[in-house]
């Protein structure tokens, strides 16, 4: 989750920059009335006659995938659905049936079948020699 957050940081700032703020100025008034000047950050949006509505006026609930509500929230539902509870269940399933490619259990499973193999013939289990050294063939002294 930590890997996402620098992500975030490109878009934060625009995030940040489009909030309606209002500064009050602090400085002494000019005109006649005595009373703090107030200005807008950003404008208030124009009124126009084109008809176009925001989504958010309509549809309170909006959820960005069609401008009709119930179409909307049906499309959140299932997209949630699949994105969220299919997605662990089948990805948890993937990761707990992958294979083992550290080889930790033929490890353990070849190990305990040595120990078996080596009570049965009653040979030590470790020994102080890590080859047979009956098999090993050591060079003369004259030879190279």
């Amino acid at each position: 989750m930590l890997t996402r957050l620098p992500r975030l940081g490109l878009s934060l700032p625009r995030l940040l920059r489009n909030h309606p703020v209002r500064f009050v100025s602090q400085s002494k008034p000019s005109g006649a009335a005595g009373v703090a000047a107030v200005t807008e950050l950003h404008p208030p949006a124009e009124k126009s006659d084109h008809g176009e509505v925001s989504p958010y006026v309509k549809n309170p609930d909006y959820h960005g995938f069609s401008d009709d509500p119930v179409v909307d929230e049906w499309n959140m539902r299932v997209g949630f659905f699949f994105g969220i509870s299919v997605a662990l269940v089948i990805g948890g399933a993937f990761i707990h049936y992958l294979p083992d490619h550290g080889m930790r259990e033929w490890a353990r499973r070849e190990a305990e079948r040595v120990i078996v193999q080596r009570e049965q013939e009653g040979v030590p289990l470790l020994s102080e020699y890590y080859y047979d050294p009956n098999k090993i063939v050591v060079p003369g002294s004259g030879e190279e």
